[in-house]
């Protein structure tokens, strides 16, 4: 008993032997086989199921983000009032007022903007828009990677432009190709009316923009609205970073002048991001029954494991090993189940993920998830915790299980067959 000790003391026993009868297959009798190959796969789709709800789910979060800050930036500034209205209450376009908020240092860049809303007639067909106009700056790359047809319009500092860019949904609905000329009716006091050229036409999915969004010059608002061009209805503001756009924006509103407010794309659109949060909590769900399923299975496996090696228990009680490191034998050996099922596990979802972004071989339905496609985002961190967290609950959940090795007698233990 000394001498075990000693080189218990040494070596670890435990995992030389959990190594020895992980190893020894052919000494798993035809019940325990199925048994441990069930677990692994268990644990296997278990870790496959998480990991994709949390590729799905971060896919959707950075597609559906990455659309509506292209329709409106991270952070608009506009006037303070109560106008609930398409629109803006014109503000100063100051050199100082962009300069302050150049020198903040995540501002990566900032663009004038106006919007009012409209009414395009065609033959007996008539349809509400609203006419969205920037400036010759404009970043045009969000466009450029949604378009179907046509590009996008080509303004000049100084010349008004009529060209104009229009989602496939107004397209369709209004008949309209590239070249098409179009009248706007825009309702004030007189009714004015002005002739666009279609120079290009986009397709988000997002249908709360794509149904009334036309891009145009904003000269033309200017025009419309009798400003000077020194008047823009806000700027919109891209940041480096859009995880803190909320608190970006509360010190960007903390920074410009008492008459402006300065307010987060959230904000700005609720429903949409509250929407994405409600999917943190579907997955939330999935995660913890797929804990649930694999925790389970390992601990029937472990029991059974338990039961075959009886004998094995005795002996080592016999020799003067303690319940714990016996317990630890078992834990040990079930650790390495749970480890073929979280490697087959990382690599079958690795494989379905890369496929899946790269050929979208699975289709959705765009008027309800914004897009006609399930997004994969692959996110090294939230891989890692999956995993590590699976390990630990799993190694939990095995302790408790493993408590009736310490009922077990030697001397019954050893007869046992």
């Amino acid at each position: 008993m000394i001498i075990f000790c000693l080189i218990l003391a040494i070596m670890n026993i435990p995992l030389f032997i959990a190594k020895r009868l992980y190893n020894a297959k052919e000494n798993n009798n035809n019940y325990t086989r199925p048994i441990i190959r069930i677990a692994i796969l268990a644990i296997t789709l278990s870790v496959m199921i998480m990991l994709l709800s949390v590729f799905i789910l971060s896919g959707f979060k950075s597609e559906i983000s990455k659309k509506v800050f292209g329709f409106g930036g991270h952070i608009n500034i506009s006037k303070f009032s109560y106008n609930q209205s398409f629109e803006n209450d014109p503000i100063e376009n100051t050199s100082e007022l962009i300069s302050n908020i150049y020198n903040l240092d995540y501002v990566k860049s900032i663009h004038p903007f106006a919007t009012k809303a409209g009414i395009i007639k065609k033959e007996d067909e008539i349809l509400g828009t609203i006419l969205k106009g920037v400036d010759h700056d404009y970043s045009w790359s969000f466009f450029k990677e949604n378009l179907i047809a046509g590009q996008v319009p080509k303004f000049d500092e100084f010349a008004n432009s009529i060209e104009v860019l229009i989602s496939e949904n107004i397209s369709r609905k209004m008949n309209l190709n590239i070249g098409d000329d179009i009248l706007m009716y825009f309702i004030q006091n007189p009714t004015r009316v002005r002739k666009f050229r279609v120079s290009g036409v986009y397709k988000t999915d997002l249908t709360e923009f794509d149904e009334i969004m036309i891009i145009g010059d904003l000269k033309q608002i200017q025009k419309l609205n009798d400003w000077t061009k020194d008047k823009v209805g806000g700027y919109e503001v891209l940041v480096n970073n859009i995880e803190n756009i909320d608190s970006y924006a509360k010190e960007i509103d903390e920074t410009i002048d008492y008459n402006l407010k300065a307010i987060s794309i959230k904000e700005k659109y609720p429903q949409i991001f509250d929407w994405l949060k409600l999917q943190d909590f579907n997955v939330l769900i999935i995660l913890i029954l797929m804990l649930i399923v694999g925790g389970i299975n390992m601990i029937t496996s472990l029991l059974i494991i338990i039961l075959e090696k009886t004998r094995l228990i005795g002996i080592l009680k016999a020799i003067g090993a303690t319940n714990w490191s016996i317990r630890n034998v078992f834990i040990y050996n079930s650790l390495y189940i749970i480890s073929y099922g979280l490697i087959l596990g990382n690599v079958l979802a690795l494989l379905f993920g890369l496929a899946q972004r790269k050929f979208n071989f699975i289709e959705l339905d765009e008027s309800i998830y914004f897009m006609n496609f399930v997004p994969i985002k692959i996110e090294l961190f939230s891989l890692l915790m999956i995993n590590l967290g699976t390990l630990l609950i799993c190694y939990l959940i095995l302790v408790v299980p493993s408590v009736i090795i310490a009922k077990i007698s030697p001397a019954k233990s050893i007869k046992f067959d």
